[in-house]
């Protein structure tokens, strides 16, 4: 890793840190725990309410019937999950690992730049309520699609944004949304999101999921001290 990458990596590292320092000083570990399960819990309802019309598909595996996939990265899968859980016909979000050469890694493996590996969401959906076209059209602009290996703060590899196809359709539908931003995207810079076929998603370890409902402080701090709505703001207007 160059000196640069190594800066970047302490600053994502730190900045992390001062997120779990800040909740500490706000007496969060004081709190109490029957709080954050709540939320978790709350969380988890809304979603089963979106799901009652289909069956749950199993992380990593093809859809149930009645339900499709896509699986994105844009950079930290904590936000991602965030912006897709929000959506009427999103039935589950999972964070993983994908696009890389070790079978089975580990966070911090993929985080130090080994594997190969992107921060990726598997989406699982109800194509009756929302097309995987609207999930792209979502997914543009709750990234930046103009820095490559890079997402707002977290520098390297596994932050780089790419849409991995799960068929041949998808891929097809993809490679079009991508050329029709680059016709009407409101800034000049070119995008380098990547467009491939998926290969093995790996869940990521149980604390990342749902990471924004179980630690909703430190979600909150570490997203704002990224700059990553202040970016979004800039790249695609407030609207």
């Amino acid at each position: 890793m160059s000196m640069m990458g190594k800066r970047r990596f302490s600053r994502t590292v730190a900045l992390k840190a001062a997120a779990g320092a800040l909740v500490l000083l706000l007496g969060w570990a004081g709190l109490s725990s029957s709080i954050q399960a709540q939320q978790a819990q709350q969380g988890m309802q809304a979603r089963q309410g979106q799901q009652a019309p289909v069956q749950q598909a199993q992380a990593g595996g093809p859809p149930t019937q009645g339900t499709a996939r896509a699986i994105l990265a844009g950079g930290c899968f904590w936000c991602v999950e965030a912006d897709f859980d929000k959506l009427p016909g999103v039935l589950s979000t999972t964070s993983g690992y994908i696009g890389g050469t070790v079978a089975k890694p580990t966070y911090e493996q993929v985080a130090n730049k080994v594997t190969g590996h992107a921060e990726a969401v598997e989406i699982v959906f109800d194509p009756r309520r929302i097309s995987y076209e609207q999930l792209l059209a979502h997914y543009w602009r709750t990234i930046d699609p103009t820095t490559k290996d890079r997402q707002f703060c977290d520098a390297g590899s596994p932050y780089r944004t790419a849409i991995f196809a799960v068929d041949a359709t998808q891929l097809a539908e993809s490679r079009k949304s991508r050329a029709d931003l680059e016709r009407t995207k409101p800034f000049k810079d070119p995008i380098v999101t990547e467009v491939v076929l998926a290969g093995t998603f790996y869940p990521a370890e149980d604390y990342h999921q749902d990471y924004y409902l179980k630690n909703p402080v430190r979600y909150k701090y570490y997203r704002s001290s990224c700059g990553r709505d202040a970016r979004l703001a800039q790249l695609w207007g407030r609207g």
